[in-house]
């Protein structure tokens, strides 16, 4: 049985990095969940988050190290997920036009504690934050609207950990944003 780690690496904001990482995943044929990268509270320092699955722990140890080689990688941390808070976002356009079945806002905020965040002339745009299990049952509701669109995000993710994450980076001259 395959079990869900999240990466989380710290390089500084380099062109082609992406690439180079990524490189590491596809020559182990290991596919990527969910890949979600940004700015750290660390100027010039950047944030990848990546969800993979793996049936061996000593594989995902491995692909780690072999992170860690990489030029311009800072830091790399793997993680079980009982061992982080994360969460996943999620944007969905529903059709509701003249005639048709209203949108319950109410039920949407109280019983999924999603939003209405955008009202169209003839559908609305909600958004609903949590656990990719949580979306998945929020779509499963929202099927009986008829859905235009819908996008999620990668996994955003911390570390239950006392320090924040980029403590550990190795020393330098980091600004703080």
């Amino acid at each position: 049985m395959k079990t869900t780690y999240t990466i989380s690496i710290f390089t500084t904001n380099t062109v082609g990095l992406l690439n180079r990482i990524t490189i590491v995943f596809t020559r182990r044929r290991l596919n990527i969940e969910s890949l979600t990268v940004s700015e750290t509270e660390r100027k010039g320092v950047s944030r990848f988050t990546i969800v993979i699955k793996s049936e061996s722990r000593e594989f995902v140890e491995k692909l780690v190290r072999q992170i860690r080689k990489i030029t311009d990688v800072l830091a790399v941390f793997g993680y079980l997920d009982n061992e982080i808070v994360f969460n996943e976002i999620a944007l969905f356009k529903l059709a509701s036009p003249s005639g048709g079945k209203p949108i319950d806002a109410k039920a949407i905020n109280l019983d999924w504690n999603a939003k209405v965040v955008h009202f169209g002339m003839d559908y609305v745009v909600v958004e609903k934050n949590g656990t990719e299990e949580e979306i998945g049952e929020f779509y499963q509701y929202l099927k009986q609207w008829d859905i235009l669109e819908y996008i999620k995000s990668g996994r955003v993710a911390v570390g239950k950990t006392e320090k924040g994450l980029v403590e550990y980076l190795p020393e330098g001259n980091w600004e703080i944003v």
